[in-house]
């Protein structure tokens, strides 16, 4: 049995009548309510935003390489232990 979502926040927006006219025509094509549609649209589009910002994609060269320095990091070179102990001195 399906679990319904409780709407209890409400949103408002003012748009021009060309823009309320689009979202109603593009809300009925896809056979839904104007707020349905709006809210979905919205939330798709929010969700794309967040993910492009907060995940990392790869491609197969770089995944690999990533996962060998994950597996088998390098030795910390010169530089690197120097900071190393200038944190531990702060």
């Amino acid at each position: 049995m399906a679990v319904s979502k409780q709407r209890l926040e409400r949103l408002e927006a003012r748009v021009t009548n060309r823009q309320k006219e689009l979202l109603k025509r593009a809300a009925a094509i896809r056979g839904r309510s104007l707020t349905d549609f709006v809210v979905s649209a919205a939330e798709e589009a929010a969700e794309r935003v967040v993910r492009s910002e907060f995940v990392l994609s790869l491609g197969a060269e770089d995944s690999v390489a990533f996962a060998t320095a994950l597996l088998s990091p390098p030795e910390p070179n010169r530089a690197l232990r120097a900071a190393a102990k200038r944190h531990l001195r702060r």
